[in-house]
């Protein structure tokens, strides 16, 4: 009985030295994956546009400023800023924030309840850091590891410009630094040239906004735009690559890392830790992009991508995980509401249906409804419009644009 009682006795320490163990080795390996950015001391500089300006609050004006209209410019997109920082911070990278002209800058209009956006908003650290940026003049190359350029239509008017960023990102590069940008934070790169004179865009790997985005989303400052960012990036010798319309695509060609839109972001943040040596902290993505991915697989031909979504809303899919609020179905119909306008193939144009199709419910709008409708015509499937159109006129009995169509079918 005895010696029963000295081998528990013996197997119960056994355990409690192996338990003890198990958690001094996951503590440490925590402790190793948080100091790792710190051990080798790398900083980024994330660049911002300094252009923006917004309409003054009417509150803040005089008598003599509300007769002057204060101009509104664009600015940095905080969403693109947010997520980055946010992958940069989880990772333990140090972070500096410069603008051309240093100070305060002013981003384009944003959702600030977006739990990304709300998070980094919170941090007063970063937050000061925003409020006066340092000016790229007075920056030591030397200081950085990489550089991530934020994107936001402001950038297309004073980056390209401000030949102090220009030998900066070019000294950042030829260091064996890694240079990056999201959206149209690229157009920091265009008139960049290396010490042999070459574009650093030449011959290279690139994306960005592309210009198909910007007929769609970009028309208010089009006009004002020097160039397109597409062209501009392939007229200085760039390997233009792109994916459809707002969908994640990042191109990496060596230690150049561009994403296409806002979507990529996160994508060019994580590929640019690794390429710095590290293994990127995984973060859940935001409701947005999952969304959008889905969107992207069934596009690429994964026909029964969709179903995650419509599965997801109905709570009937065990096997995934889903919860209500996982993904945005309205999204969805938004996407294909914009994606049929570009579209030019019939597969393309079942697509932008299928689409608009999933989420008609959920977005219930006669805009949508008729769209749909005009694009079961354009198929051939006038059964099916003439079906849409009357259960559009059942709730909006008065909407002359639905009368008339359904008239000519």
């Amino acid at each position: 009985m005895k010696n029963v009682k000295q081998r528990i006795g013996k197997l119960i320490t056994l355990f409690t030295l192996l338990a003890v163990t198990t958690i001094i080795t996951q503590v440490n390996a925590k402790q190793v994956k948080a100091s790792q950015a710190e051990l080798t001391d790398i900083k980024i500089l994330m660049v911002v546009s300094g252009y923006g300006q917004g309409a003054e609050p009417a509150g803040e004006q005089s008598k003599e400023k509300a007769l002057i209209k204060r101009e509104e410019r664009p600015g940095y997109e905080f969403d693109e800023f947010a997520k980055a920082y946010s992958v940069f911070k989880e990772n333990g990278i140090a972070i500096d924030i410069a603008s051309p002209n240093g100070g305060k800058v002013e981003a384009d209009k944003f959702d600030p309840n977006k739990p990304y956006n709300a998070k980094v908003l919170a941090d007063k650290t970063i937050m000061a850091q925003l409020n006066n940026t340092i000016g790229t003049s007075v920056l030591d190359a030397n200081d950085y590891d990489a550089v991530f350029v934020v994107g936001g239509k402001g950038a297309m008017f004073d980056l390209p410009n401000d030949t102090a960023l220009q030998k900066l990102i070019a000294q950042i590069y030829q260091n064996q630094g890694i240079v990056s940008a999201v959206c149209h934070g690229p157009a920091a790169f265009v008139n960049v040239k290396l010490d042999d004179g070459s574009y650093l865009v030449a011959n290279k790997a690139i994306n960005s906004f592309t210009n198909e985005e910007e007929m769609l989303f970009g028309k208010k400052w089009l006009s004002k735009f020097e160039f397109l960012l597409e062209d501009k990036l392939v007229e200085h010798g760039a390997k233009f690559q792109s994916s459809q319309i707002m969908l994640s695509h990042v191109a990496i060609d060596d230690r150049l890392i561009t994403g296409q839109n806002p979507t990529s972001t996160v994508a060019v943040a994580n590929a640019l830790v690794k390429h710095l040596g590290m293994t990127p902290v995984k973060a859940d993505m935001d409701i947005e992009d999952k969304t959008l991915a889905v969107v992207a697989k069934f596009l690429s031909g994964d026909t029964a991508a969709l179903n995650v979504l419509t599965s997801a809303l109905s709570g009937s899919d065990d096997q995934a995980e889903q919860t209500p609020g996982q993904y945005h179905l309205p999204l969805v119909g938004m996407y294909g509401f914009y994606f049929h306008k570009n579209a030019k193939t019939t597969r393309e144009f079942e697509q932008s249906l299928t689409l608009m199709s999933a989420a008609q419910k959920a977005i219930n709008n006669p805009r949508l409804d008729m769209e749909i409708a005009k694009i079961q015509s354009k198929l051939g499937q006038t059964t099916k419009a003439k079906a849409t159109l009357q259960q559009l006129l059942a709730g909006n009995p008065d909407f002359k644009p639905a009368q008339d169509m359904l008239k000519a079918l």
